[in-house]
């Protein structure tokens, strides 16, 4: 799973697994949803994150992964 947060358009991607998407469903104003071409869901787009989510604070609980930190 990857966060992306473009600063510049103040949107949020996560990314739940690497399957391209082929469609997105806006479940919200400004939220989206992205299914892969067999309808999984791959992905959650957030426009005007700052506005709607808390991102001063990212708390992983028991992930069992490997955990990377990309600082901009």
């Amino acid at each position: 799973m990857k966060l992306n947060y473009y600063r510049d358009t103040d949107s949020l991607c996560i990314d739940l697994i690497s399957n391209p998407s082929s469609e997105s469903r806006e479940i919200s104003e400004g939220v989206a949803l992205d299914y892969d071409a067999k309808g999984n869901l791959v992905g959650i787009d957030t426009d005007n994150a700052s506005r709607k989510i808390d991102l001063k604070e990212n708390i992983l609980n028991k992930i069992p992964a490997k955990i990377k930190a990309l600082i901009a």
